[in-house]
């Protein structure tokens, strides 16, 4: 088995849809008002978006983005004037994590783990 879709939801997918494709991802499928899907620029894992009609809540939906050169890429989406909540910062469970949120306030990270996305130090043994 393996995870490559996630949907998350959008009130308002005319202003989501070119944050998404600003982050770097491609935008494949927007077949009516209600939905769009892009595929990541690496993996080929796929990430929609559906259209809703009620205010997305707290604590709402936290989304990972891998990047390797997450500094490089925090500095170019800063200087096209995406704002963050917190920028890079090495965390305990040994990931590098800046936090912000897409248009609708879902939660995003943009992180890079390395080899301790699968297999840090604590990892359970077979």
């Amino acid at each position: 088995m393996n995870l490559n879709q996630v949907t998350v939801p959008s009130q308002d997918l005319a202003r989501a849809i070119p944050f998404y494709q600003q982050l770097g991802l491609e935008l494949i499928v927007h077949t009516h008002a209600h939905y769009a899907r892009f595929v990541c620029p690496e993996g080929g894992a796929t990430f929609s978006l559906q259209q809703v009609d009620v205010p997305i809540s707290e604590p709402g939906i936290h989304v990972y983005f891998e990047c390797e050169k997450l500094d490089e890429k925090v500095r170019e989406l800063m200087a096209a004037g995406i704002a963050f909540d917190a920028l890079p910062e090495d965390k305990p469970w040994l990931w590098r994590e800046a936090h912000l949120r897409d248009p609708d306030g879902n939660h995003l990270i943009l992180y890079y783990a390395g080899e301790n996305r699968l297999n840090p130090p604590w990892r359970l043994k077979d």
